[in-house]
């Protein structure tokens, strides 16, 4: 704290009015405070104020994590590059898929939160009774996890495969207890019940976060109809032209769907090529998987999009 109100006072004496010499922390490091633990290997973020203010927070509080803190530069999304944006849908959604091919639904009602175990096609060459717990032990951890992750409070009545022996019952009650253990919310777990059902009520310590993976047809807005496709590179080579026409000066990326560069790169002299010749100017390409077919974006040299109307 004195060497926080030392650095404090020196400012003062060299800062010009207006300027901040002391606020509260910013969201993402407020986040990092509570959440920061010697499992974390790497930091990694996409924008360079936010990258200083990390180093200068960790700095403070944990100056031996500043080396796995680093700057993302490269030209995709960092969300795509690490696949965080697959990780939320796929974590977020109705159902979630186990590696087995075992799966379960999770159901919002009223008055509690239903999950229902499911066991995929390629557990059926197992015996019945080992391959029921097998897929139960594997979705207990899952079910674990995704209370946590959603912050999944009240009551929770979990469907298992049912399970003939009561040996494998008590396993599976004593597992799902061992996955509840690094959960932080307070929790009452019930052994299971003759019909195989489970039930725990846990304590939600935040608003449930509840995330719609379902995506509104980002081409037809929900209509079932398209723009025609043939158009979509005549739409582009127009708008190229515009943009030459207004900003001659002005370096010019182009960012598309995925399958729309693959299309821009194809063959020699590739469609990226001819615009080169045609406009005295090279287009820059970058793709996105986030972009649906028909969506495309402009930017200039300092990565500002290029409003078209």
């Amino acid at each position: 704290m004195e060497e926080k109100w030392k650095s404090i006072f020196n400012q003062l004496k060299n800062t010009k009015a207006p300027d901040i010499i002391l606020s509260e922390i910013d969201k993402t490091s407020s986040m990092l405070r509570d959440i920061l633990s010697d499992n974390f290997n790497k930091i990694i973020v996409d924008d360079k104020d936010m990258y200083q203010s990390l180093r200068d927070f960790l700095s403070t509080i944990a100056p031996d994590k500043l080396k796995i803190l680093q700057q993302y530069k490269g030209t995709r999304p960092v969300f795509d590059q690490f696949d965080v944006n697959r990780q939320i849908k796929a974590s977020f959604g109705k159902t979630s898929t186990m590696s087995s091919g075992a799966y379960i639904v999770i159901e919002h009602t009223e008055a509690m939160h239903v999950v229902d175990v499911n066991s995929g096609p390629k557990m059926q060459r197992k015996e019945q009774e080992e391959a029921a717990l097998a897929v139960n032990l594997e979705a207990a951890e899952e079910i674990a996890r995704q209370l946590r992750l959603r912050d999944i409070g009240g009551l929770i009545i979990i469907d298992f495969i049912d399970m003939r022996s009561s040996e494998n019952k008590i396993s599976l009650f004593n597992k799902m207890r061992d996955f509840m253990e690094s959960d932080r919310a307070q929790h009452t777990i019930l052994p299971l019940s003759k019909f195989g059902l489970l039930q725990i009520t846990r304590q939600r310590t935040r608003p449930e976060v509840n995330i719609d993976t379902r995506e509104l047809c980002p081409a037809c807005q929900g209509t079932g109809k398209v723009n025609p496709s043939i158009l979509v590179i005549d739409n582009i080579q127009r708008d190229i032209q515009y943009i030459i026409d207004s900003r001659p000066k002005s370096k010019i990326r182009l960012q598309v769907n995925q399958f729309i560069y693959a299309y821009l790169k194809n063959g020699l002299p590739n469609i990226q090529m001819k615009w080169f010749g045609k406009y005295k100017k090279w287009i820059s390409l970058q793709s996105d998987a986030n972009f649906h077919l028909f969506e495309y974006k402009f930017f200039d040299e300092s990565d500002d999009e290029i409003r078209l109307s």
